[in-house]
């Protein structure tokens, strides 16, 4: 029985490697449509080189395209517009460093991939109608110098030389994923590399390579947070050596591509329940064929063990037979399908795998947990103490003591000493472990954040007069009595006597002009209170009976003010805070009974916010910043109006950034016109009648706020 499985297994294997009849078919009937076909695949071994001659219908202008994968070590030639006509899509060489070749063909285009045991260095050259291949192992000059001869011996041509290679650059990125790649841009893409992990780290040899001075360095890679946190860049002798350093569970893919090679390291997530662990699919074993007619159950899986080096455990429940034929499967899938075929599960630990049919597996389970749950109800209780350094423990106290928590056991107890701020818990010793991480997690310092709101006001005024005024006046005595005065405008000047003489009590006719001026200024008839801007032109007679007087009046003023307030507050992440300037009014206030008393009414400048620090670095704030500002010169019953300008936002800002949250543009024109009726209104004699007035008024208020999340050196200055 044991010989038949043998045999069954290594025919199954075999079957890996050789194509169906249909398959071979195709591959045939594609070669014969393409333009360009293999006819013809030889290998050598001379010198220590390894040569691989592929003999193509006819001949290429140049050599084929080609990339490196690293880790499993092989190397691909591309051929486009060409067939395979070997016969065949894989070949076992088992030569040196060459195990085998798969020649694939995919439409009309070829490849040819050399799987190696390791990364060898290679060169390609097209002789007539063949594509000659030299792997060439990294030695000693002089196995490099027979090594040249033997090639060219084998390919009929000049031998090839190789220069010094060296690398040009070492870079690190973060993959979209996650990832840590090392890009290393070399000079030349037939440079030897080995890569091979030694302990926790990864150790890439670059073979007879050398690396300029400012490339030889440590690199500290952690604040990328991928699995590598260091990297070291030397040179040893010939070679230069990187070594990589990851942490925590992770695998590795390396490759090639013309000067550029990449080292590319993945975080995994261990499964204890997934036979092998990585993250590129959910089977991720080494293939296998499987051919088998009507086989035990337990033979199969004593076959899978020899294949994988598990420990496989089988109960004695396992029975009964199957047929399978399975071809290139992951072994883990292999298994997979075998255990629900028969109705089986499955449980690993470390490297042993116990199998069983599912119904006994989740009673054995069930039975345990049951045993666990008794042991709990009788394990003896623990006390501990819990230091709270930056929570209250007051709060913790209350989350613990409410009916819905979950960290404490139906036998849990939690007392709260609030001078001390600590906690007193007793529970079994799951539990606490449970609570001392919870407790590790939350109770950690607040980061502070500090505010800073900039509120600007801008005023800017403008005021134009423009009038023109005319008076007449006549003071001669008529027959009306003592005396009369006619006239118009501002035209009086002085007081006069019964008989039309000038009162002598009076000062000088052109002190009394400018005092009129003065006194029609502040008359409210649209003149400014100065005389600035106002020009007056006066005649009269010898004897001053009779006045003509003209003022002309033009004044214009500008204004520009601007205010500036930036309160400041520091505050703790998710704490609100709150700081004001200002004044308080007092009023009186009555009562229904009809007493009096004293209330204030608060005109201040205050920002509130309560900001709240994201994952990814930026804050989220909640804002009110208020400015009043009480009007003493509109008072009403000496109780001041408040003019009050109040923002209230919540906005999503960078650390350090600054925002406008909010704005308030005022613009006001008036003009005033004063004319005396009906000759203010004539054209052009009515501007001798008539004054005007034009006022514009601008104002602005803009509030910027500017947070910034407190680092530990950072201090207020």
């Amino acid at each position: 029985m044991r010989n038949r499985i043998g045999t069954l297994l290594l025919a199954a294997l075999t079957a890996v490697l050789t194509p169906g009849a249909s398959a071979l078919a195709q591959s045939t009937e594609q070669a014969q449509s393409a333009g360009n076909r293999i006819e013809a695949m030889e290998v050598a071994e001379q010198g220590g080189s390894i040569f691989v001659r592929l003999t193509l219908k006819d001949p290429l202008a140049a050599p084929p395209a080609s990339f490196s994968v690293a880790n499993p070590a092989r190397i691909a030639f591309d051929f486009p517009s060409t067939g395979n006509a070997l016969g065949r899509s894989v070949q076992v060489i088992e030569q040196g460093d060459l195990r085998s070749a798969n020649i694939v063909q995919a439409g009309d285009r070829t490849r040819v991939v050399l799987n190696l045991v390791k990364m060898t260095p290679y060169e390609t050259r097209v002789d007539g109608r063949s594509v000659v291949i030299a792997l060439t192992p990294v030695s000693t000059n002089a196995v490099s110098t027979s090594v040249s001869q033997a090639y060219a011996n084998f390919a009929e041509a000049k031998p090839v030389v190789a220069g010094g290679t060296s690398i040009r650059d070492i870079n690190f990125r973060r993959g979209k994923d996650g990832e840590g790649r090392v890009l290393v841009q070399l000079s030349s893409p037939e440079t030897g590399i080995d890569i091979r992990q030694q302990g926790g780290n990864l150790v890439v040899e670059f073979l007879k390579t050398a690396l300029p001075e400012h490339l030889r360095r440590k690199s500290d890679v952690t604040d990328f947070a991928t699995p590598i946190t260091g990297m070291v860049a030397q040179q040893q002798g010939d070679n230069v050596r990187l070594v990589v350093t990851p942490n925590g569970l992770w695998e590795h893919n390396a490759y090639q591509s013309d000067d550029q090679f990449v080292l590319e390291v993945k975080r995994v997530i261990e499964d204890p329940n997934k036979l092998v662990q990585g993250s590129r699919g959910r089977y991720e074993g080494e293939k296998l064929s499987l051919n088998f007619q009507n086989i035990d159950v337990r033979s199969v899986l004593q076959v899978i063990a020899d294949f994988t080096n598990f420990n496989i455990i089988t109960s004695d429940s396992v029975q009964g037979s199957l047929t399978l034929r399975l071809k290139d499967v992951p072994w883990d899938q292999a298994l997979d399908i075998i255990l629900q075929a028969k109705g089986l599960d499955m449980r690993k630990n470390g490297n042993v795998i116990w199998i069983a049919p599912g119904d006994e597996l989740a009673a054995r389970e069930k039975l345990q947990l049951e045993a666990k749950a008794q042991i709990n109800d009788l394990e003896p209780l623990v006390t501990e103490s819990f230091q709270i350094n930056y929570h209250k423990a007051k709060e913790i106290f209350d989350f613990l003591k409410s009916k819905d928590q979950t960290m404490l056991s139906k036998r849990g107890s939690v007392v709260v000493d609030d001078r001390s701020n600590k906690l007193f818990v007793t529970d079994v010793a799951a539990r606490l472990t449970s609570l001392r991480r919870l407790v590790t997690e939350i109770d950690v310092a607040p980061r502070q954040v500090l505010i800073e709101a900039r509120i600007v006001e801008a005023n800017k005024t403008f005021a134009r007069d423009l009038g023109v005024r005319l008076g007449y006046g006549d003071a001669k005595n008529r027959s009306l009595g003592g005396g009369a005065k006619l006239g118009f405008g501002s035209s009086e000047f002085a007081s006069y006597n019964a008989d039309g003489t000038i009162n002598t009590s009076e000062t000088a006719p052109l002190n009394g002009v400018l005092r009129r001026i003065g006194e029609s200024a502040t008359s409210g008839e649209g003149f400014g209170k100065t005389g600035f801007g106002v020009m007056n032109l006066t005649l009269f007679n010898s004897s001053l009976t009779r006045f003509l007087n003209l003022e002309l009046q033009a004044l214009e003023s500008d204004g520009r003010g601007r205010v500036v307030s930036s309160p400041r507050v520091l505050t703790a992440n998710q704490v609100e805070a709150r700081i004001e300037q200002g004044t308080e009014i007092p009023y009186l206030e009555a009562s229904s009974s009809g007493a009096t008393s004293v209330s204030f009414k608060k005109a201040v400048l205050s920002l509130k916010v309560k900001p709240q620090i994201t994952p990814d670095g930026r804050l989220q704030l909640s804002i009110e910043v208020n400015k009043d500002r009480p009007l003493y010169e509109n008072a009403l019953a000496n109780i001041p109006p408040i003019e009050t300008k109040n923002v209230k936002s919540e906005v999503l800002i960078e650390n350090g950034g600054t925002v406008v949250i909010g704005g308030i543009y005022e613009e006001e024109d008036t003009t005033n016109i004063d004319r005396v009726p009906v000759l203010g209104e004539l054209p052009v004699v009515g501007a001798l009648f008539r004054t005007t007035s034009k006022v514009a008024n601008r104002k602005e208020l803009l509030v910027f706020i500017t947070p910034r999340i407190v680092s530990d050196a950072l201090t207020l200055r």
